[in-house]
């Protein structure tokens, strides 16, 4: 497919794509799903090679948001049976980030609901940090704690915060439709903020919102812009009582070309695997390796994901490997430390073909339908008395 080989020579050059070719990829048909798997993989392994890291998330603070986020189960007025805690004191955070550590999480992210931190919030969550890297000095944290006013930023950094999470999730045409308590602009604001301050940037979408195909380019497009230096891919959860409840439109198949549009548009970017994974991929969680570099370990912020030893146990089968504490996640060219070989393309075990297991799913997606048993809320883990999932 001429699309494919172009998308593949822009990647491995780096070199944006047109948004025409972005939008084909949306379009291409479940027959030629593991083409474009196979397309983008070459791309993820120039720059990646088969590694794939993991990240653990802390939510430090869970429900009562001023914000009227519709996807979200901890927004205003949500009728979700989520769990609900004020903050988390610096031990109890720092228990449950070593339970993903000792996971293989590379990454720790720490989120708390909110519009934005005060002043205080942000002194809490800098205790936070000391008291992770005390016990796990290598370990990358990133916070997530909403808008960010002038100098909170550099205070996180200060603190030993590697990073920053502020999501686009949607185009800016779009974004009213979704939130009104805050703008898109708001949004970007705030991750210049965090790069700025010397950050490392973390900002992504959510898919399955509604959106049209024209809406998913143009928030990818703009992420590009942006230039984070990791990009999650959300799935809609649609949670029962909220205003997206009823959200359910997605296919594996579609989740998959999804992916793979954010991986020729962003080549050399972490992307990462994010939520909803588990309910809208299912079995074909694995194919999606191939394409992202990143993926969230355990439990989301509040429903539960796959169970960490089952994490592990794909990215073994699928011919990947857990990437270690001391590897560089970025290319040097992004500050990273470089891929040398191990990022070559090749036609190693993390390859596909259209004898790959799974093909037959891949290639027919008319019988997919909502699996609203997969939704489950969290009830271990952070703010309970059960062991978390990691």
């Amino acid at each position: 497919m001429d699309l494919l080989n172009t998308l593949v020579e822009k990647g491995l050059r780096r070199e944006l794509p047109s948004r025409e070719e972005a939008l084909a990829v949306l379009t291409t048909s479940d027959d030629d799903l593991l083409e474009v798997v196979a397309a983008a993989g070459k791309v993820r392994r120039q720059w990646f090679g088969r590694r794939v890291k993991l990240n653990y998330l802390v939510n430090l603070k869970s429900g009562l948001c001023p914000e009227d986020c519709s996807y979200c189960s901890q927004r205003l007025g949500s009728e979700a049976g989520i769990l609900k805690y004020t903050w988390l004191k610096p031990d109890e955070a720092s228990k449950a980030a070593a339970a993903g550590v000792a996971g293989g999480a590379k990454r720790v992210c720490l989120v708390a609901s909110g519009r934005g931190p005060t002043d205080r919030d942000v002194d809490r969550v800098s205790k936070t940090i000391g008291a992770i890297k005390e016990q796990n000095a290598d370990v990358e944290v990133c916070a997530c704690l909403g808008l960010l006013s002038d100098g909170q930023a550099e205070r996180l950094k200060a603190a030993g915060a590697d990073a920053y999470n502020h999501n686009l999730n949607t185009s800016e045409s779009t974004y009213g439709d979704i939130t009104t308590t805050h703008t898109y602009a708001d949004r970007v604001e705030t991750v210049r903020h965090a790069q700025g301050a010397g950050l490392s940037a973390c900002s992504g979408l959510i898919a399955g919102m509604g959106e049209s195909d024209a809406d998913l380019v143009d928030v990818v497009f703009a992420l590009r812009a942006l230039d984070p230096d990791s990009v999650p891919v959300n799935f809609l959860i649609p949670v029962e009582g909220t205003p997206l409840a009823g959200e359910w439109n997605l296919t594996p198949q579609r989740a998959l070309r999804i992916l793979a549009m954010v991986r020729f548009v962003c080549p050399d970017v972490e992307v990462r695997l994010a939520g909803g994974r588990e309910v809208h991929l299912r079995t074909m969680q694995p194919l999606a390796l191939h394409l992202v570099n990143s993926i969230f370990l355990g439990d989301y912020l509040t429903t539960e994901g796959q169970e960490g030893k089952a994490d592990l146990d794909m990215i073994a089968d699928a011919g990947f490997e857990v990437e270690g504490a001391g590897t560089t996640t970025l290319p040097e060219h992004r500050g990273g430390g470089g891929c040398a070989s191990a990022c070559a393309p090749s036609d190693s075990a993390a390859s596909v073909s259209a004898s790959s297991a799974g093909a037959e799913a891949a290639s027919d997606g008319a019988g997919a339908s909502a699996r609203t048993d997969l939704v489950t809320v969290r009830r271990r883990g952070a703010g309970t008395d059960l062991a978390p999932n990691a």
